[in-house]
Formats: structure tokens, sequence, C-alpha cells
């Protein structure tokens, strides 16, 4: 879906708003009884000109003054009461299509968002999350003005201006033959605006996303910003991010400017040819006063809904363009997809057996770059195995091959006999568990973020794993206990008492496979320790995999995978590594050794 500026599509016409189709079709109903009211309130506003000929040509010009009195308040009457159904009418109407935007545009947001979620993480290596915020919001918005409002007008105008031609060529068949050929004139120049304006706005709504990926992401890195002193800088960037959207808006605004310019004045014209045509034939004496004040009217309401219609049509135009970036977050496919017919995973009473069967992948945005070569692993249920390395050996990414975030190139991996591939993706994420080294903490409770583990779980049964965690105790000591905001990415928690929610997290889920990927990373010695002690309780009865760099860490795992350049170097325990030297004993020597001096 992610292109370069330059090479994304323009909206080629309105019709890029069939997509809409599939939220339009369960509301049938509504859109029946929007179009009948649509309908109603457009032939009420034509059925004006036709009571105003009556009240003039009977009423005014009678010639006994008390038949016209009479007439008069008759003709008054009739005319209030098309005003009062043209005023209930367009109420109806008003009502009903508001509806219909606001639930169109609020299960369009639901269902991207829903299929957003869905994506594997190779669609945000290259799709901005800042960029699918402003589709969600900006572009919503604009099909929602479409939807709730403006489509509404252009079908009510194309009604009405439809209804005042018909009008007009049976009353006035040559002075609406020469309109018409002047309106002919008019449309052939818009449709050169018009195209100009549909590139315009894709180009604009393009930069609005731009900015709000730039807000995104420097707003997600407050601290290291102001650390570093970037504040003005980065405004500066917003800023010139916000005045090359402001750029795009203004040749767009000037495009749509000269284009309803220019149909105003061409369509005055019409209308001022089309009086003095008629001044000429009430002069004759061949059309009544009345005659001509309906054709005045109803040549009016042409001209007006012409005029709106071109409004209209660059509401459209900026809508398609909308539509067509949601639709592009809709039609983006994830390349993880779930089995059509998976295979169920077996249930072990102790742990999980995984193997790695001559596994190679590289990372879509680097696709030279092997990130596993060759990587073959057994891991029987209940066992711990550690997976250490220098940064880049591609120690995280067995864990995001494990869960199914990307899929092998070559090879397989198997979770219980059953090939990954082949498990619902549900299924397979249930059975594992994971402590990530940047610890997520959600802008809600303390409670409800432990629950994230297992969202039907009780009180008691959270609490007892933020116990297990080692976290009760400084839940506690907040405000409001389990029930206290944490802020959003949990910034009223320092950087340990973060990750021990989420250890608590995972142990309240309870899987059979557990990932720990420096889960003890962001703590003091004294938590780690505690912390230590209750992943040593939590790994027991269950299969881990535990990634780290510290190895005073991993040393009691059963077994140690030593790995380089994506490619597993050397397996065996703590002390059989180091006396067989390597790169796990180089590793040893260069952490304990400095842990020495430190002590000294």
């Amino acid at each position: 879906m992610a292109q370069k500026d330059n090479d994304r599509p323009a909206a080629k016409t309105p019709r890029s708003l069939s997509g809409l189709r599939p939220f339009l079709r369960p509301y049938r109903l509504q859109i029946t009884l929007a179009g009948l009211f649509l309908v109603l309130a457009a032939v009420s506003t034509l059925a004006f000109p036709v009571a105003l000929k009556s009240l003039i040509d009977q009423g005014v010009v009678a010639a006994d003054p008390a038949e016209r009195v009479m007439a008069l308040r008759g003709h008054f009457l009739a005319l209030f009461g098309v005003g009062a159904a043209l005023g209930l009418f367009s109420a109806l109407r008003f009502y009903m299509v508001s509806w219909l935007g606001e639930r169109v545009t609020a299960d369009l947001r639901n269902a991207v968002y829903g299929h957003v979620v869905q994506q594997s993480p190779e669609f945000f290596e290259s799709n901005a999350s800042g960029e699918v915020l402003s589709r969600l919001t900006t572009d919503t918005t604009l099909v929602q003005t479409v939807v709730g409002s403006s489509l509404s007008m252009g079908l009510r105008n194309v009604v009405m201006g439809t209804g005042a031609m018909a009008m007009l060529i049976v009353t006035n068949p040559v002075v609406m033959t020469q309109v018409l050929g002047i309106l002919v004139l008019v449309v052939l120049p818009s449709l050169y605006f018009g195209r100009r304006v549909r590139k315009l706005s894709r180009a604009s709504q393009d930069r609005v996303a731009d900015s709000s990926a730039i807000a995104a992401e420097v707003l997600n890195a407050i601290p290291v910003v102001q650390s570093y002193v970037q504040e003005r800088r980065e405004a500066q960037r917003f800023n010139s991010s916000t005045e090359a959207a402001f750029e795009t808006a203004r040749k767009r605004t000037k495009v749509r400017a000269l284009l309803v310019g220019f149909i105003i004045t061409a369509t005055f014209g019409a209308l001022l040819w089309g009086l003095y045509q008629g001044t000429q034939a009430v002069a004759a004496g061949t059309i009544t006063a009345g005659h001509l004040g309906q054709t005045v009217v109803f040549v009016i309401i042409l001209v007006s809904s012409v005029a709106v219609l071109s409004e209209v049509y660059g509401d459209l135009l900026r809508a398609a363009g909308a539509t067509e970036r949601l639709m592009e977050l809709l039609d983006a496919r994830s390349p993880v997809a779930e089995p059509t017919a998976p295979l169920a995973l077996p249930h072990r009473p102790a742990g999980a057996a995984v193997a790695f069967q001559d596994v190679g992948f590289h990372y879509p945005s680097r696709p030279r770059l092997p990130a596993l070569q060759g990587f073959s692993l057994q891991v029987a249920p209940g066992e711990t195995v550690a997976i250490v390395g220098p940064s880049g050996a591609g120690k995280s990414t067995v864990f995001q091959l494990l869960l199914r975030f990307y899929d092998v190139g070559s090879g397989a991996i198997t979770l219980d006999g059953v090939d990954i591939r082949q498990a619902s993706l549900a299924d397979l994420r249930q059975r594992v568990g994971i402590v990530p080294q940047d610890s997520t903490v959600f802008s809600t409770t303390a409670l409800e973020n432990i629950r994230y583990g297992r969202p039907e779980a009780t009180e008691a049964e959270v609490i007892a794993a933020a116990q297990a965690a080692f976290a009760h105790d400084f839940i506690t000591a907040l405000p409001e206990g389990y029930d206290t905001y944490l802020g959003e990415r949990g910034v009223r928690l320092s950087g340990g008492q973060r990750q021990r929610i989420s250890i608590a997290r995972a142990m309240l889920k309870n899987p059979p496979l557990l990932l720990l990927d420096e889960a003890t990373s962001a703590l003091d010695a004294e938590s780690e320790r505690m912390v230590q002690a209750a992943l040593e309780r939590a790994m027991a009865g269950r299969t881990t995999l535990v990634i780290a760099h510290r190895l005073a860490t991993v040393q009691r795992a059963d077994r140690i995978v030593v790995m380089e350049a994506g490619r597993i170097v050397d397996i065996g325990t703590h002390d059989a590594l180091v006396a067989r030297g390597g790169l796990y004993a180089r590793l040893a020597a260069m952490q304990f050794g400095l842990d020495d001096r430190e002590a000294a």
C-alpha cells in the first residue's frame, strides 16, 4: 500500500465512492426514506413557481377587487402550504441523511481500524502510524460530509434542476433551448477544472497525513526530543509539513474558486438571457406576467442547482480521494494469512514442544540481509532454553517468527508437532505468553493492564498474578490501588514497575510456552532478584525461551543457544560453553570481568 507521494494514484472520478457500497447496503430502509423525503422536498420546491403563477394571474391581476382579495387569501394559503411541506420534508431529509452519515462513518472507522490491527508488523514497516490515524480521522470526516450532507444536497439539486428544466421545456421550449446551449458551454470547461481539483484534493490529503505522521512520532518520543533540546527543530519540521499542506490546499482552493466563479458567472448570464427573452415575450403579449414570474423562478432554481452541484462535485472529488485512501487500508492483505482449514494444537500436560527446522528468513524491508540462516532447534516440553548473542544476531527474530508476526522464508516451525502455519493465529498465540524488552502499558488502570493477559480473569486472579510478579506492593501504594489510571504508555510508573506489570500480565495468561525477551532488563538489582524468583516459579511446568544480553540471568537455563549473524554457533550449558571457548566464552569474560572490576 505504501507508495512515494508522487506515485500515489489520484482519484479518477467520483465513482471511487462506490467503495462505500458495502457500508451503505445494510441501511437500505433508511436510504429509501431519505430518498423519499428528498424527492418530496424537491417537489415542494418545484410547486412554488406554479403557485406563484396562479397568485399573479388569478389574484394580483384579477379585475374585481372583491374577487382579488379572496383569491389572494387562497393563493397565499396555498403558498404557505407549499412552504410548510418544504420545511417538514427538508427536516426529515436532513435527519435521515445526517443519521446515515454518522452511522456509515462509524462503521467505516470500525472496519478500517479492525482490519489494520490484524495486519502483520510488515505492514507497519512501510506505513507510519500517524498516516493511518490521519486516514481514520480526516478521511472518514470527509466521507461523513459527503454521505451526511453533500450527496443529499447533490441529489436534491439534481431532482430540482431536472424538474425545473422539464417545466421550462414544456412552458418555454424556445428560451429553454437557448439556455441549455449556454449550460453546455459551462459544463465543458468545468471538466478541465474538475480534473485539476481531483489531483490537488488527493495531494492535499496526503500532505495532511504527512503532518499527522510527524506529530504522532514526536509526541511518542517527547522525553528524547526534550533531552536532546530538539523542541525547536521538531516544531520547525512540523511547521514545514503544515506549510506544505497549506500550500497544496491553497492551490486546490484556487482552482475550485475559479471553477465556482466561472460556473456562477456563466449560469447568471444564462439566467439574464432567459429573463430578457421572457420580458420580450410579455411585452409582445405572448405570455402572461404570471407565466413570466413562474419562468423566472424555474430558471433561478435551475441555475442555483447547477451552482450547488458544482460545489457538491468538488466535495465528491475530495471524498473520492479519501475513500480511495481508506479502501487502500481495507484492501491491504497481511502476508501472514489464516489457514483455510486450521489444525487444532494438541493439549500437553506440561509445557509445549517447539521445533525450528532449517529456518531461513529475510525481513521484507531488508531483502538482501538474512536475519536467520539454517536455524534448527528442538525444545522439549518443560525445558528452559536461553538464546544469547550480540545485537543483530537474530534472537528477537526467533520470537517474532514463533508468534507468526512474519512467516518463515524457508524451513518450518512446529508447535507440539503442528506446523504453526497450519494452526489458527488465535490458537497459536493463545498458547504463547511474551514479556517484551520494551514493556507496554495501556492508558487504563493497573487492574485492566494486567487483566489484558486474560480478560475474563477475576480480580483475585489478577492480584495473585501481581503478587507473583512482585507488583502487588507498589500497585497498592498507588493513590487508588489497582484502580489507578496509569497514564499514556504508563508514564506514571518507573521502567521497572512497567516491566513487572508486563510480567504479571503474561503470568495471568498462564500459557504453556513463555517467551522472555530481556524480561528483567529494566529492573534494579533488588527487583531483578525478586522478579527472577517469580519467573522461576512461573517457568515451572512450562517451556520457556529466554533472550538475554546479561549472561548472569541465563546461567541456570537447561541449555544456552549462542547465535551470531542469524546462525546457531554453539549450544550447551553455561559451564560447558565457557570451557569450550568461542563466542560465549568471550561474552562471559567481558561481562563477568567488568562485574569484577566494578566490585573491586
